[in-house]
């Protein structure tokens, strides 16, 4: 991960449209070492749910000091989790509550469980009916990444933590990759490590951008001053000495 950096950006939207997410894939799973020797081993019955291997237990306590030593666990007010063995976890290995000394008087976010967010999908909905060769598809994983994001902007909080699975979180920037600038698009798009933390600030547009800039402190104080001329202005126009121009201009019209 990173160096996380906890200074203030500056942005042309106002805060009450941003949230800031930060995606955390999982740590290394029990699936992903059979997988780098036999990849049919990914679609094993038996790995589907793995959990995490000895190095993925040592990045989540190596991520979980990062966050608390950069102050960013004093920030995030909710963690969203896919709801498999390996993502839980990491989400309450990284941002859980424990009961050692540096846990005291921390306040910890609430960790959910969301269905939207998990793996890929081998058989459609059930996972009772497992088959290795019925995929959710591209264009489905999509989709549902759109209802996801939908989801995500019903909540109140404003900064959120995603942990799920490296194609999930792909999906979710590729959702959201049409409001990415171009030079930083290639990097933020790239495959997700092991654990790895990476965050973006998303923006709802749902809103007209003319009524957005109205919402900031300072474009109300500018709307203010402009409000106050035109009250000047009406109010010279509404004055007895150019009441008395006025009538003399209409009476050199009626001659």
């Amino acid at each position: 991960m990173q160096k996380m950096k906890t200074t203030a950006a500056q942005f042309t939207y106002p805060w009450q449209l941003c949230k800031t997410v930060h995606l955390v894939r999982h740590g290394q799973a029990m699936h992903n070492v059979e997988g780098d020797i036999n990849r049919e081993a990914l679609l094993s019955p038996h790995l589907f749910d793995a959990q995490l291997s000895p190095l993925g237990l040592h990045q989540v306590g190596k991520l979980r000091k990062d966050v608390h030593a950069s102050g960013l666990l004093k920030r995030i007010e909710l963690v969203v989790t896919s709801p498999l063995y390996r993502t839980m976890q990491t989400a309450f290995g990284v941002f859980g509550s424990t009961e050692s000394n540096e846990d005291a008087g921390v306040n910890h976010p609430q960790i959910m469980a969301v269905e939207l967010c998990r793996d890929r999908m081998m058989d459609g909905e059930d996972d009772s009916l497992w088959n290795p060769h019925i995929r959710e598809s591209e264009e489905e994983m999509a989709a549902r990444m759109v209802l996801f994001i939908k989801w995500l902007w019903t909540r109140p909080e404003q900064e959120i933590v995603i942990v799920s699975h490296g194609i999930i979180l792909q999906q979710i920037l590729n959702v959201l990759e049409n409001d990415c600038h171009p030079t930083a698009r290639t990097a933020l798009c790239k495959r997700f490590d092991n654990c790895e933390l990476r965050s973006v600030v998303i923006v709802d547009k749902s809103f007209k951008v003319a009524d957005s800039q109205l919402c900031s402190p300072r474009n109300a104080a500018k709307e203010n001053v402009l409000r106050e001329e035109v009250s000047v202005a009406d109010s010279q126009l509404c004055s007895p000495r150019n009441a008395a121009k006025e009538n003399v201009l209409r009476e050199e019209v009626s001659v």
